[in-house]
């Protein structure tokens, strides 16, 4: 059994689990899945000055939220440390070749060293990817009414337009970024 979680999991076993956390969560009394709305509850438990969309029980309103966080954290540094499998991510040679032409050499790790690691932060490349680019995903989560996992799990599963649209724009940015914007930064 231990075995088990010392490798990556299956799509055919994953998917499915992912899949039953909408309608396990829509049972627990209509909850929505994502983890953006948990920067509002941080931003609201901080109490930054008085401003209003800051103003609600954060503490009622966003209890099984943070613990969902709280457990994703866990279940992260669990599957990344823990449990971590000692083989190489399994790239395709094409995929790696074009990572090299952009500069990115270390392949060791679950993301690479040469952009996300502490020591790449000081340059443009990494200011530009880590800070920057984290910055407008959390203002995009938020500006949108969610992320990523929150408009393509819950939001589409709901039917709701505004996924659609959501996902769409992510599909695209996602696009951009791969083939336009990281080119930029990294040549």
């Amino acid at each position: 059994m231990l075995d088990l979680l010392y490798q990556p999991w299956p799509w055919y076993i994953a998917g499915p689990i992912i899949g039953l956390t909408v309608p396990l969560l829509l049972l627990m009394g209509g909850k929505m899945f994502g983890v953006s709305a948990n920067l509002r509850h941080a931003c609201a438990a901080c109490n930054f000055g008085n401003v209003e969309f800051f103003n609600y029980d954060w503490k009622t309103a966003g209890k099984w939220n943070i613990t969902f966080l709280v457990g994703s954290v866990l279940g992260g540094f669990l599957g990344g440390y823990v449990f971590a499998n000692p083989e190489p991510i399994a790239l395709a040679q094409s995929t790696i070749t074009d990572l090299q032409a952009l500069g990115i050499q270390d392949f060791n790790g679950l993301v690479p060293d040469d952009l996300f690691s502490w020591g790449s932060l000081g340059s443009a490349a990494g200011l530009t990817v880590l800070v920057l680019g984290g910055f407008l995903v959390g203002f995009g989560a938020r500006y949108a009414g969610g992320c990523t996992s929150g408009h393509a799990i819950s939001g589409l599963s709901d039917l709701q337009l505004a996924s659609l649209i959501a996902v769409i724009g992510f599909f695209i940015g996602g696009l951009l970024m791969t083939w336009f914007i990281y080119p930029i930064i990294l040549g």
